[in-house]
C-alpha cells in the first residue's frame, strides 16, 4: 500500500454478529460489497466501531483475510491496532504483515496516560517492527491522549508512517498540520460530523462511521467536495447530518449497528458487556434513522465526476 492510497472514503467497519455470538461473515461480505458498490477506496477492520475490544486475536485476523479474499487487491485493509503492551501492538502488527494486511491504524497505549515521549516510542517501535504503512489515530477526547504537532513533527522521521486519522474536534488542526508538514502526511477526518468541513479544508479521507450504513451518502459527499460542487455536497450532508450525530454517543456502536442493520447491510447483535438499544432510547434513534430513510435524497452522478462536472 503505497501512500498515494490513503485517499477517499475508509470505513470503519462494524463486526456484525449472529444470535450466538459468532462473528456474522455472511453479513460481513454483504456491507463489504455495499461498500465497494458506493465508491469507497478502503477499509478499516477491528477498531473501536468494530468491537476490537471484544474481539480475539484469531478473530481479528480472520476479519482481515476475509476481507482481503473478498476485495479487489485495489482495496486496501487495515487492521486497527489498539492494545495495553508494546510487545503485543508489535505481535499483532507482525502477525498482520504475515496474513496480508494492507496497513495499520495505531491507537495510543490503551488504559495507560502514556506521556509524550512514552507515546511517540510506542508509535516508533511499532513503525519500526514492520514494513507496514501506518496511520496514526490522534483522538484526545476519548482516548485521553494527544498527539501533537511536535510529536508528530518525531514520528515524521519513520518512513512508513504515512496517515494522520485527526479527530481532535478541532477542525483547524486540519489546516495545522498542512502548515507544519505541507504533504508529509495524508490527513484523514475522523469524526463522522465534520466530514464536510474538513474536506473543504483539505483534508484527503474520511475514516466513517455512519457509512457502515449509508455507504452512498458518504461517499457523494466526498466526491462531490474533491469536484468542487459544494452546493450539491451541502444538501446531502445537511440531510446527513442528523445520522452522523449518532456517531459521537457513547453508544455509537449500538447506534451504527442499528443503522445497518435498518438499511438491510447489518446485524444490530452485539457483545457484551453491550446491549442492543431498548425503550426509549431505541425509540429516538429509531425515528432519526426512520426519518432519514424516507426522505434520503437523490444522489446526482457522484461516481462519475469529471474536472468539468463543477463548471457543468
Amino acid at each position: 500500500m503505497n501512500k498515494e492510497a490513503w485517499q477517499g472514503i475508509f470505513p470503519a467497519l462494524v463486526t456484525p454478529f449472529k444470535s450466538d455470538d459468532t462473528i456474522d461473515f455472511e453479513m460481513f461480505g454483504k456491507n463489504l460489497a455495499a461498500q465497494v458498490e458506493a465508491g469507497i477506496a478502503g477499509v478499516i477492520v477491528s477498531g473501536s466501531l468494530g468491537e476490537a475490544s471484544t474481539l480475539t486475536r484469531s478473530e481479528k485476523m480472520e476479519l482481515v483475510k476475509y476481507a482481503k479474499q473478498a476485495l479487489s487487491p485495489s482495496i486496501p485493509v487495515v487492521l486497527c491496532i489498539a492494545e495495553q503492551s508494546t510487545a503485543e501492538a508489535v505481535s499483532i502488527a507482525g502477525e498482520a504483515e504475515s496474513i496480508g494486511a494492507s496497513g495499520l491504524m495505531v491507537l495510543p497505549p490503551m488504559r495507560y496516560k502514556a506521556d509524550d515521549v512514552e507515546t511517540v516510542t510506542y508509535f516508533r517501535t511499532i513503525a519500526q517492527s514492520t514494513s507496514l504503512p501506518l496511520m496514526i489515530y490522534n483522538n484526545p477526547v476519548d482516548y485521553k491522549i494527544e498527539v501533537t504537532l511536535d510529536m508528530f513533527e518525531e514520528l515524521a522521521a519513520e518512513p512508513n508512517i504515512h496517515a494522520i486519522k485527526e479527530s481532535t474536534r478541532d477542525v483547524s488542526n486540519v489546516t495545522r498540520l498542512f502548515n507544519r508538514f505541507g504533504d508529509r502526511f495524508k490527513v484523514f477526518c475522523g469524526v463522522d460530523t465534520l466530514i464536510m468541513e474538513e474536506l473543504m479544508l483539505g483534508a484527503d479521507g474520511v475514516v466513517g462511521g455512519l457509512v457502515d450504513a449509508f455507504p452512498k451518502e458518504t461517499v457523494a459527499i466526498y466526491n462531490l467536495v474533491k469536484a468542487g460542487m459544494y452546493k450539491e455536497a451541502l444538501a446531502v450532508y445537511r440531510w446527513y447530518l442528523p445520522l452522523l450525530e449518532l456517531d459521537i454517543h457513547p453508544k455509537l456502536v449500538q447506534n451504527i449497528k442499528f443503522a445497518a442493520a435498518k438499511a438491510g447491510i447489518g446485524s444490530e447483535y452485539v457483545r457484551a458487556p453491550r446491549l442492543v438499544l431498548q425503550g426509549a432510547e431505541r425509540e429516538k434513534v429509531e425515528a432519526i434513522i426512520d426519518k432519514a430513510i424516507e426522505t434520503q435524497p437523490t444522489l446526482p452522478d457522484y461516481l462519475n465526476l469529471t474536472a468539468d462536472s463543477y463548471l457543468a
